[in-house]
């Protein structure tokens, strides 16, 4: 589990495809990692395999390549990383589980004051999810939607910081990104489904 509070931007040192899938070497500032630590990679959980100073190598599934974007990630790309929250720890973002939903498309970026707006299309099933001022991962960010702008599209408004800490500053119109939705809206469109008025 997760809080989308990224604390390391990491840099893909190398690329490679082993018996265990799509693996990347990572170059980061975590000192004490573990074979088997669940590291979220652009808000993907992923395992770490192997580490030393400065770097840790995780791996990715094919079922992973297809509902992200880590079949696109080369050597030199820049990724948000964070580590599993521990309890006890504070829970300064939202309870992300690492498991990303969908991939969203940047549509419109503009700077209004001292806030960068970033607007998404997004999957219908993912879509659905999204609530004014409630919660979403992006890239492994815990960000709010700030609007609702048009059907499928949500509005995020950015601020220095996260510009300044996180890979979210060097979006660009047309890039694609990881979406995990807020898990209670998840469980709460699980559960009311069976008892919803068929539609049409």
């Amino acid at each position: 589990m997760f809080t989308g509070l990224v604390d390391d931007v990491g840099t893909i040192l190398h690329v490679t495809s082993s018996a265990a899938g799509r693996e990347f070497r990572i170059a980061t500032g975590y000192a004490d990692l573990q074979p088997g630590e669940s590291v979220a990679c652009n808000g993907a959980c992923l395992t770490v395999r192997e580490h030393a100073t400065g770097w840790f190598t995780v791996a990715a599934v094919v079922t992973t390549l297809g509902r992200t974007t880590i079949g696109d990630w080369a050597m030199g790309g820049r990724i948000n990383l964070e580590r599993a929250t521990r309890l006890g720890d504070r829970l300064g973002g939202h309870l992300v589980q690492g498991h990303v939903d969908g991939v969203g498309i940047v549509t419109r970026i503009d700077q209004c004051a001292d806030a960068r707006l970033v607007e998404l299309d997004l999957p219908p099933e993912i879509a659905e999810l999204m609530v004014p001022h409630g919660s979403v991962a992006v890239d492994g960010v815990s960000l709010t939607v700030n609007a609702l702008p048009s059907p499928g599209r949500i509005e995020l408004s950015l601020i220095e910081f996260t510009l300044g800490h996180t890979t979210l500053g060097d979006l660009r119109v047309g890039d694609r990104v990881h979406v995990e939705a807020d898990i209670i809206g998840k469980f709460v469109r699980r559960l009311v489904r069976p008892y919803a008025a068929p539609q049409g």
